[in-house]
C-alpha cells in the first residue's frame, strides 16, 4: 500500500509543470549617422583666409582637394610630406574639429 501511494505521488508529481517566466528584454539600438554633404570645389575658389591659416599652421602642407558644404564649411584634403589627412575650416580660416 505504501508503494502504491509513493508511485502515485511520483506519477502525479512528474505530470505537473511549473510555469517559469524569464524576463523578456527587447533592446532597440538606433544609430543615426549625420554627415554633411560636401561638394568638391576648385582650389581657386578656396577663400584666402583659409589658405593663409593653412600656411601659418602647416607651412609644408599642400592642398590636394577642397570641398564645401551648405554651412560654408570647408573640408581640405591635405598632404604634408608622405602623410595625407583632412582639415575642416570656416570661411574665415578658423579650424573646426570633427
Amino acid at each position: 500500500m505504501k508503494n502504491l501511494f509513493l508511485s502515485a505521488a511520483i506519477v502525479l508529481g512528474s505530470l505537473t509543470s511549473f510555469a517559469s517566466t524569464s524576463p523578456v528584454t527587447n533592446t532597440v539600438v538606433k544609430v543615426i549617422s549625420i554627415e554633411d554633404e560636401y561638394t568638391e570645389i576648385k582650389l581657386e575658389e578656396l577663400p584666402a583666409p583659409i589658405a593663409e591659416a593653412l600656411k601659418k599652421a602647416y607651412p609644408e602642407a599642400v592642398i590636394t582637394k577642397a570641398y564645401k558644404n551648405e554651412k560654408a564649411e570647408y573640408k581640405l584634403d591635405v598632404t604634408v610630406g608622405d602623410k595625407v589627412g583632412n582639415l575642416f575650416a570656416n570661411a574665415d580660416g578658423t579650424w573646426i574639429k570633427k
